[in-house]
């Protein structure tokens, strides 16, 4: 008799790439150690997380995320995307242009942007995501220190200072503005910065290179992950960054190692929202061997 096996969809946002399950229909255990294998590169599917979409609460869908080292994020951007596509196709959720997902960093409004596709049926291309508020007082990035906004303060790395902005979308950022993104040893200082004491929760880092006021290329660390093609909540704040250090308009494109997003920081009579635009792709179906963690 064959091994009972979960059936999985291969996604990515711009790059930052997902394991998609149906946790509607399956039920997943262990979802800390089902990450770990499965998003390993070498031995499993490869990925940078699991995402699993499940009924709400108070809205027809939930995202839980969880990065290659097991650890579960409060919010991903580019995953968000990819959820709504996967939920909408697969008839988890009623077809509609628009609705709402419940993440750990609160509920979120989302609208798809459909072609039909060879069988008739809408396909998702793009998704465009409310993103919230940003949060903005170090006690809510959470960031030890003095209360206040960080803008553009000093960050010690142990003798190697750096400029930070700080900004959550629901997840921890750390921004900072180079000369050239691709200078940056991104390896070696990515890891001091996710892990540096004055960030309790360990943080994402994004390193930004300004080409005009509306047009910015990004790197980004992910905490639990390492570098990454692209980071929806990364961009977010690295658009909000731009409008608090005056370097960039609140109406960014931004160019990631994957692919570009469209970012806007609402005036704060439009609301103060954070919106994002960018792709969502499936790349293929398969199965994964329950028993395999």
């Amino acid at each position: 008799m064959d091994a009972p096996a979960l059936p999985f969809a291969k996604m990515h946002g711009c790059g930052n790439d997902y394991v998609v399950v149906d946790a509607f229909h399956h039920d997943v255990t262990d979802p800390a150690a089902l990450a770990r294998a499965v998003c390993a590169r070498r031995t499993g599917v490869g990925s940078d997380g699991l995402l699993l979409a499940l009924p709400g609460e108070s809205a027809p869908l939930r995202m839980r995320m969880f990065n290659v080292d097991g650890s579960e994020a409060e919010m991903c951007g580019n995953g968000l995307r990819c959820l709504v596509k996967f939920a909408l196709e697969r008839g988890l959720v009623p077809w509609a242009e628009g609705g709402e997902v419940e993440t750990r960093a609160g509920r979120l409004t989302w609208t798809a942007h459909a072609d039909a596709g060879d069988d008739g049926r809408p396909q998702v291309d793009e998704v465009t995501v409310r993103m919230g508020r940003p949060e903005l007082e170090r006690a809510r990035i959470p960031m030890a220190g003095p209360a206040g906004r960080v803008v553009d303060e000093i960050l010690d790395l142990g003798g190697s200072p750096l400029p930070i902005t700080a900004v959550s979308m629901g997840n921890p950022h750390a921004v900072t503005f180079v000369d050239d993104v691709g200078a940056v040893d991104l390896p070696v200082v990515g890891p001091r910065v996710e892990r540096n004491e004055a960030f309790p929760n360990r943080t994402n880092t994004e390193f930004v290179q300004v080409i005009s006021r509306g047009e910015v290329l990004q790197r980004t660390w992910e905490r639990g992950c390492g570098e990454t093609e692209a980071c929806g909540t990364g961009a977010c704040a690295v658009a909000v960054a731009g409008v608090l250090t005056g370097r960039t308009d609140r109406d960014l494109l931004i160019h990631l190692r994957g692919g570009d997003l469209r970012v806007t920081w609402e005036e704060e009579a439009e609301g103060g929202q954070v919106r994002m635009r960018g792709p969502a792709v499936e790349v293929f179906e398969g199965t994964w061997p329950l028993g395999w963690a």
